[in-house]
């Protein structure tokens, strides 16, 4: 009888219409429709593929929240003053105000492409002033054949590894202020790169690896003047590159060159629409992971070169292959549209990056470890491949990532809200800013987004605009959330992880989009090194909080050789810091048997009153754990961090409790542990 009546009551509502119906503006997607050209932003031009997403010119997304606080205290810390005490920056008998110079061939343009991009997006007067002055010396060095910059000749060539960096920077300056210069110069250089014979051309070491970059430069140059002769060139520097499409191998087995080359067959792709080309990109990016990446934080251990045997997570990465690493993923979800460059992106950006700056961001290590429990000034290679002092946070401990640095919070803020080729928008990476982008029929709306991402679950949007206008506004569904749901004024959608959620609806000033991305843990062995495993919460990988004595030492003679000071330049306002470990750390990780997160708890604490988490101290999230410490798992004779155990070494009868903070938030850190099932 009782379920008679249910029946008629469900069939009555049926009836009357009273079904919850599915909102028809919200759909679920791959990746955003390119069947239609942006009206408003520049995007590729036929022949090219159209890109899934298009980046809005820099300063059009500013920084809020912690991300603001990162440019600060970039600004305030090594990027903003490295003018002043870095010789390679000394303006008298620098290479990029005189040809005939000596110094700042590299260094100059890698400094700059992070400088001036943090000065744009912060319009900072004083940034701005010191940008233009080296902009307009690289108006005033362009030759009558068109090669511009200084005459860096290598075995009676040209080499034009810096010119390609350069290249970057003068794009952004074009996107900041519309300068015509830069549309000349870049097509009178591009057509003397065409006279230059094969057999000469990308022949040195550095720019035959980074060849991809000098073509994305071509692309961008096309997409503005459409002049026939760039897509010659695209397929010219191609053919000359490196060859980043081998099955097995790679050209070299260098972390920075991979981190950025790697995507130069996905570049490629765009124009020749051949399938294999992209294919080569995927296929480089596993390949190297499936030996040397089997460890936390997205990256791989190649502390100079990827070597056999050096497997291990105590093997590190150049700080320059974690913010090269990053714009690489960037430019591959712009192309592709794939969810999984966005992940990886933040990945590097929340773990592996944070630590390898010291808070105040007035000096850096040259390589950062997922196992890194001794931060010192000494040699320990062969430990690591390079000799010298690479493991303290020294502001000159390396001329190559002492200025190349600067880049990754700018472009990865630049990327964090994004235009689509059917005049929508799109939110892939997720930070807090407030973005301005032209949509439809070219209104301009303004879009907030207030979070403290990725510390909280929840990421808030609201859309202003002065009149009614549709489009469609895309959202990225992180693929280790579950239960995930989106609101929109208040109406709530569930939606699926690992994609898109489009929400194509008119929109009115004040709507509002709130992102509910729940968070739990997740667990992954490493079976290549000895089946240890590492702890994510959600986006951020945790470690074990170890305590962290701070020494500071001189930085002049702590620095190794290529590290030079402006003369007039303070040491002691620019020290080193070398870390030691104040509490035990070769502890094995205690699981549950049947449930392996079981010992974990998490404690949200107060956001921290600078607005910086990632310290050990500020950071919003810790983790309560349990440990066994083994005893064997000690500092090797190399001075580093011995590789992990084996999973039946003699582990302590004591159970120690012990607290896991984000990986990122953890300058010395193990992440990748070995594991006890009880």
């Amino acid at each position: 009888m009782k379920i008679n009546t249910l029946l008629i009551i469900v069939f009555s509502l049926l009836l009357s219409g009273c079904t919850p119906q599915p909102d028809k503006s919200v759909t679920i997607v791959n990746r955003p429709s390119v069947e239609t050209t942006n009206s408003h932003y520049i995007g590729n031009r036929a022949p090219l593929l159209p890109d899934h997403f298009i980046k809005l010119p820099v300063g059009k997304v500013k920084p809020e929240g912690w991300l603001k606080k990162y440019i600060e205290l970039q600004r305030d810390g090594l990027t903003g003053h490295l003018g002043e005490i870095s010789a390679w920056l000394d303006k008298k008998n620098n290479a990029w105000l005189n040809t005939g110079g000596d110094f700042g061939w590299e260094e100059v343009p890698y400094w700059l492409k992070g400088y001036a991009n943090i000065a744009y997006i912060l319009d900072d007067p004083k940034m701005l002033a010191e940008t233009q002055s080296w902009i307009e010396a690289v108006f005033a060095s362009q030759q009558p054949d068109g090669y511009f910059g200084p005459d860096n000749i290598r075995n009676g060539r040209r080499e034009l590894w810096a010119n390609m960096i350069m290249l970057w920077c003068l794009q952004s300056y074009y996107e900041y202020s519309g300068d015509q210069r830069v549309i000349d110069l870049m097509t009178k250089y591009f057509k003397w790169e065409m006279t230059v014979p094969d057999e000469d051309f990308l022949r040195d070491y550095w720019e035959n690896s980074r060849g991809g970059d000098n073509l994305y430069s071509v692309y961008w140059l096309y997409n503005i003047t459409g002049d026939d002769f760039l897509l010659d060139l695209a397929h010219k520097l191609h053919r000359c590159t490196a060859d980043w499409m081998q099955d097995t191998s790679l050209p070299n087995w260098h972390n920075v060159n991979i981190a950025q080359s790697f995507r130069e067959p996905a570049t490629y792709y765009m124009l020749t629409k051949d399938s294999a080309h992209l294919h080569a990109t995927y296929n480089n990016h596993y390949l190297i992971r499936r030996t040397f990446g089997q460890v936390p934080g997205g990256m791989f251990g190649s502390d100079e070169n990827a070597r056999m045997g050096y497997i291990d997570p105590r093997q590190g990465t150049e700080t320059c292959g974690f913010v090269e690493q990053m714009a690489s993923d960037e430019m591959l979800l712009r192309y592709t549209g794939d969810p999984l460059w966005a992940e990886h992106c933040e990945n590097i950006a929340f773990n592996s990056y944070p630590a390898a700056v010291m808070p105040d961001f007035k000096s850096l290590r040259y390589i950062t470890c997922p196992n890194h429990v001794m931060s010192d000034s000494k040699n320990h290679k062969p430990g690591i491949d390079n000799a010298g002092p690479f493991l303290s946070m020294n502001p000159f401990s390396s001329r190559c990532c002492q200025h190349n640095h600067a880049q990754g919070w700018p472009y990865y803020i630049e990327n964090l809200i994004l235009a689509t080729a059917d005049n929508g928008v799109a939110a892939a990476i997720y930070g807090a800013c407030k973005a301005q982008v032209k949509v439809a029929d070219g209104t301009e709306i303004t879009v907030h987004v207030d979070t403290q991402y990725p510390f909280e679950e929840q990421i808030r949007f609201r859309v202003e605009t002065d009149k009614a206008v549709t489009f469609p506004f895309y959202f990225r569904i992180p693929s280790w959330t579950a239960k995930a749901n989106i609101l929109v004024n208040g109406k709530s959608t569930a939606i699926e992880p690992g994609k898109y959620i489009c929400i194509n609806r008119e929109w009115n000033g004040g709507d509002e989009i709130t992102l509910n991305f729940p968070m739990d843990f997740n667990l992954t062995t490493w079976q290549v090194n000895k089946n240890s495993v590492s702890i994510d919460y959600g986006p951020l990988t945790l470690s074990l909080n170890i305590d962290e004595e701070h020494k500071k030492v001189d930085s002049k003679e702590s620095a190794i050789w290529d590290s030079k000071w402006q003369e007039t330049a303070d040491p002691s306002k620019w020290p080193t810091y070398e870390l030691y470990p104040n509490s035990p750390w070769n502890y094995a990780l205690v699981l549950g048997k049947s449930n392996p997160f079981t010992n974990l708890k998490v404690e949200k604490r107060p956001w921290p009153a600078d607005n910086f988490p990632f310290t050990q101290d500020s950071s919003p999230i810790i983790v309560k754990a349990k440990g066994r410490q083994i005893p064997s798992w000690k500092i090797d004779k190399f001075g580093l961090c011995a590789v992990l155990p084996d999973e039946d070494a003699p582990k302590a009868a004591q159970v120690d409790d012990i607290t896991l903070v984000p990986m990122g938030a953890a300058r010395l850190r193990i992440s990748a542990f070995p594991a006890s099932y009880e």
